[in-house]
């Protein structure tokens, strides 16, 4: 008798476990991405984007070749890009210096909670000797 309350407990125990993911999935949000205009900074184009999730926010940067490079062309070395990410909701700024060497870089690490309603705005400028920044910039809505 003891033997069929243990696999009764037993088999209770996995269809809670199986039942569990399905409501956990349930609950997830959608994260969607959110991109200002390209630009052309240093000779190659830059963008800035956010992940929206809920109420949080993910703002970065993203570099990139202009086009394609041209057939027969030797592979561009590293180019050093001195990068600066600003953002207002969620507040912060970050300079950073990266290498760019023809495959596409982000530049992250602002983040943070936003209320339902709020915009975010953010700008992402680059610069490489000798070329000065262009900024370009976001501006967007946080529906949750």
């Amino acid at each position: 008798m003891s033997r069929k309350l243990v696999l009764a407990a037993g088999a209770a125990g996995l269809a809670l476990i199986a039942v569990a993911p399905a409501t956990a999935s349930a609950q997830t949000t959608a994260t969607t991405t959110v991109c200002g205009a390209s630009g052309l900074q240093a000779g190659l184009n830059t963008r800035v984007c956010a992940d929206i999730t809920g109420d949080q926010v993910e703002v970065y940067g993203r570099v990139s070749l202009a086009g394609p490079p041209s057939p027969g062309s030797p592979s561009p070395f590293g180019q050093e890009l001195f990068t600066t990410l600003t953002s207002e909701a969620p507040a912060g700024t970050l300079s950073r210096s990266v290498i760019f060497n023809s495959s596409i870089v982000e530049v992250r690490g602002i983040s943070g909670t936003v209320a339902c309603g709020s915009t975010v705005k953010a700008g992402f400028a680059v610069a490489s000797y000798p070329w000065s920044p262009r900024p370009v910039s976001l501006e967007t809505t946080v529906t949750c």
